[in-house]
């Protein structure tokens, strides 16, 4: 164990409040030679994991999952009818080569009508730890399933304009709770500047994330409800810029397309990021005609 470190007392390590939390680029690079690894746990994993079962006409092809509650990772690509614009990440396999996935975005007029799409297909950085269906507390997965949208956008740069969504500037103070147990964890916490919150050992500093988090989307994950304490399965899911590296779980993409993506999207159209494999989503992209 770290000197850095305390035993929970059920099986759980956590860094103490004192250790300095390490930025996201080193946390992100220090992720790769873990991830190797971790790699053929995972593919025993992926085997049981990634077998069709059901294809729907108009929705996304997926799984149907055995298990009473999803948390971080689902089985489900259902869209919700409301949706109008849809992000699709997705690659061939769970584990694709250099983590890098397909981006794509849709639009369409009614619940009925076929997804067009709208931009180019895009290169995506993922997770280290790849895509998952049941991501858990302390992995550097993407977790797969339909999300919604964060109502608010930050970034370490000024609001770059044309935005649909309130934008934050992140400043000195502004973190976000990842300490599964805080009482607000999974969720933007400002403290006063040079003040080092209970949950800070684990949790990230956005304001000094200025490579990852020039602007960022958040993903709605482990939300509604939060899943905490010993079995959470992780937080602060976004869509930031690129780092040249696999994320610890985000989807990433460099700035220009990333500053397309957050200005096209749009409360009111109800907007959803569907991630998972090629089989998975694919019923969605024969919709588009």
């Amino acid at each position: 164990m770290s000197p850095l470190a305390a035993d929970l007392g059920n099986g759980s390590v956590r860094r103490l409040a004192s250790a300095p939390a390490p930025n996201r680029h080193d946390r992100e690079h220090a992720s790769v030679a873990a991830a190797q690894r971790r790699s053929e746990k995972r593919s025993v994993f992926r085997r049981h994991a990634c077998a069709p079962l059901v294809i729907g006409l108009i929705a996304i092809a997926g799984l149907i999952s055995t298990s009473p509650a999803r948390a971080l990772g689902s089985d489900d690509f259902s869209i919700p009818s409301s949706a109008r614009q849809l992000i699709v990440v997705s690659s061939r396999t769970y584990d694709p080569p250099r983590h890098l996935a397909t981006f794509q975005t849709f639009r369409r007029a009614h619940a009925s009508s076929p997804w067009k799409p709208v931009f180019a297909s895009w290169r995506a950085e993922i997770g280290s730890d790849d895509l998952v269906n049941a991501r858990h507390f302390g992995d550097h997965a993407t977790p797969t399933g339909v999300f919604t949208i964060g109502l608010r956008m930050y970034g370490n740069e000024p609001n770059p304009g044309s935005l649909h969504y309130a934008y934050h500037r992140l400043v000195c103070g502004d973190w976000w709770d990842e300490d599964p147990y805080s009482s607000e964890y999974n969720q933007f916490v400002h403290v006063p500047c040079g003040t080092t919150p209970s949950f800070g050992s684990w949790s990230e500093a956005l304001w000094t994330e200025t490579l990852a988090y020039p602007y960022l989307a958040v993903l709605k994950t482990n939300d509604d409800p939060t899943i905490s304490g010993p079995e959470a399965p992780g937080a602060g899911i976004f869509l930031h810029h690129w780092m040249n590296a696999p994320t610890e779980g985000c989807v990433a993409l460099p700035l220009a397309d990333l500053l397309n993506v957050l200005r096209w999207l749009r409360p009111a159209q109800h907007p959803v990021i569907e991630i998972g494999t090629d089989a998975e989503v694919g019923q969605n992209a024969q919709s588009t005609s």
